[in-house]
Parts: C-alpha cells; structure tokens; sequence
C-alpha cells in the first residue's frame, strides 16, 4: 500500500492535481485533512470555520494516526493525501511524515500573492505555507532516507501527461491515462468547504493550459511574494531535470 502526502500551498493546482489522482481505479483521496485543527489552533476567521472544525476536529494526532495506519477498500492500494503546507505549525510532530510518500507541488510566490488576494483581503508568508514547505522538505530530506519529489505547477500545466508519468515511475505506481481528465461536478470526498471554494474546479475535466499571466501587486503584496522567493527557490532546485 503507498501514501502519498501531496504537500501544496494556497492557490495552486492541489485539488486538480488530487482530481487527477482520484480517477485513478486504484486510489483514495482525503481533502486537507488538517484544515480542522489548523483553523483551531489559529483561531483564523476562514469561511466555514465552525462547521470545518467540528467536521475534522480540533486535534490532528488522531487524524495523522488515521493517515499512517487506516485500511483501504479492497480493490484499493493507493492513498492520496492532499495537504496544505501552511496547516503544519513548529510545534507539531511530524514524524509521521516517515509513514507517507512525500511530493511537493510548488508554485511561484508572486502568482500565488496575486491569486490569494482575490479571496482575503491581507496576507502574510506564513498563510501561503512556503516556509513550512521547505521546513518540511528539509526533514524527509533528513529522515525519510530520500529527497522528496518536487513538482511545479506550471511544469504540469505546460504538460500534464510527462510530469504524471514522472511521478508515477518516481513512485514506483503505473501511469493510467484515467488521470489526464476527470468528470465534472463535486465529489463525496471533497472538503465541506467544497461549495465556498470549488466552484471553478467543479468545471474542469482536465488540467488547464499554462497560459503566463500578467500580475499587478501592491508594495505589501509584493513585499510578500518577495519575502517567499528564498523558500520557493531552494525547493524549484529540486525539480526533476527532463
């Protein structure tokens, strides 16, 4: 059985990306797991907050438990985790990260900036979970026995089919084609927050096309973006070289 942690930040392409993985005949999914104890612990205003936590629960030890340890339907030997990096804090323990298969998907902090300030009014880095991305790049890198696999978004837009087949040899898994398109609509395995948040993945059957955009940020946005690059930099290294 592999687990896969799928470790992404706001604003990226991490729920197509599970989309994909879900179309799979042999695979499971869970939505951000950790969104319940994460909102808890920060007491952060985000829409559905009180409905989230009394869904997931306002501790993770059980749930991280439940990631490394719970069964699969029979039929069943792959289990997708789609996680968001900022929902790790300094003060968890993450050596549950040495039971998964850890993948990070990464994407340029200017565009992540630009696209998050559309649905809250303020950021700071900490909401776009760089550095604890690299944080938590730099401890499977240290005690998990391998350097984690690293995905760009715009890699596995520009072309989805070579950076799946990329992860799935890394992973030792069959590519399926099933993963290059999916049916519309929602999933039972959507997070609860799936209606305030979906409504345009909901659309999709596929991966979009990469198509560079022109972005304009404020100086505090900016500023931002800025302060992430180090983190975003030293992660993009790592990317697997075609």
């Amino acid at each position: 059985m592999l687990r896969i942690a799928m470790w992404s930040g706001p604003r990226n392409i991490s729920t197509a990306m599970m989309r994909s993985w879900e179309n799979r005949s042999d695979t499971v999914v869970v939505d951000e797991p950790l969104y319940g104890p994460y909102l808890h612990r920060t007491k952060k205003q985000h829409p559905m907050h009180k409905e989230i936590i009394e869904n997931q629960g306002q501790h993770s030890e059980k749930i991280t438990t439940a990631l490394t340890e719970d069964k699969l339907p029979i039929g069943k030997s792959i289990y997708y985790q789609k996680h968001m990096c900022q929902h790790i804090d300094n003060k968890m323990d993450i050596s549950w990260l040495q039971s998964v298969r850890n993948v990070f998907l990464i994407r340029d902090p200017h565009y992540v900036v630009a696209s998050f300030v559309k649905k809250h009014k303020s950021v700071m880095a900490e909401d776009l979970g760089f550095p604890q991305q690299l944080r938590l790049f730099n401890y499977v890198q240290q005690h998990c026995g391998y350097t984690p696999i690293v995905l760009d978004s715009k890699d596995v837009l520009r072309d989805p089919k070579t950076q799946l087949e990329l992860l799935c040899e890394r992973l030792k898994v069959t590519f399926e084609n099933s993963m290059l398109n999916w049916p519309k609509g929602y999933r039972n395995t959507d997070g609860i927050w799936a209606s305030h948040w979906y409504n345009r993945v909901i659309e999709t059957t596929e991966f979009g096309k990469y198509h560079p955009k022109k972005i304009e940020l404020t100086t505090s946005e900016l500023k931002v973006a800025e302060e992430c690059m180090p983190y975003y930099l030293a992660l993009v290294k790592n990317k697997p070289r075609l």
